[in-house]
């Protein structure tokens, strides 16, 4: 009788492969490659708070976390700024726009575009501000605070159920709600690109 195992005993035994959880860690390094000319302050806020705001909003695989910030950094100019461009030429394509809840005269310019995604309009203001238990329709100026325009970013996001675009990897989709159009498209793909090479 032979004392060697059997073929199938001698086989070294392959430990079973755990997938490979993806690093989704959103810090001030990682936003400064994706826009190396972006302002401390605003990505010092972003990386801060994304990781506690991101998890209520379940921005939680790569796609929604590239799409989020691809989205933040072409809404903010390379986060440069938390304020629209333009000044009341711009603003004044506002005025009496009822689809924002521009109904009082100067809503234009009052509710012009502002925080990391550019939330414009009274209603917007309002919506979000209820969401936060922030007054930003009293006061729209709260937007520009960069710890706040963060939590507006997320808000915003939740309240237009963008994840569901995300996952589908649907840029124009996620730039139409974000945007209403399909301004700079090409831009936010580059961006969206750069990212999926960071957080991917």
């Amino acid at each position: 009788m032979s004392m060697q195992g059997s073929p199938a005993e001698n086989l070294p035994v392959e430990e079973p492969q755990v997938p490979r959880q993806p690093d989704l860690a959103v810090t001030f390094e990682r936003l400064s490659r994706l826009a190396p000319i972006g302002k401390a302050d605003i990505m010092g806020n972003i990386s801060l708070h994304f990781a506690r705001l991101a998890a209520e909003a379940d921005i939680t695989t790569p796609l929604r976390v590239c799409h989020f910030l691809a989205q933040a950094a072409f809404e903010s100019d390379r986060f440069r700024t938390l304020e629209e461009k333009g000044g009341k030429k711009q603003f004044a394509k506002y005025e009496g726009r009822e689809d924002l809840g521009n109904t009082e005269p100067g809503d234009g310019a009052r509710y012009h575009g502002r925080g990391i995604f550019q939330l414009t309009g009274r209603a917007n203001y309002k919506r979000i501000g209820r969401m936060l238990n922030v007054d930003l329709e009293g006061r729209p100026e709260l937007a520009l605070d960069p710890r706040i325009s963060v939590q507006i970013a997320f808000a915003y996001w939740r309240d237009r159920k963008i994840n569901a675009a995300a996952d589908r990897d649907d840029a124009a989709r996620v730039t139409q709600l974000i945007n209403g159009g399909l301004n700079g498209l090409a831009e936010r793909r580059q961006l969206l690109t750069t990212a999926k090479g960071i957080w991917f």
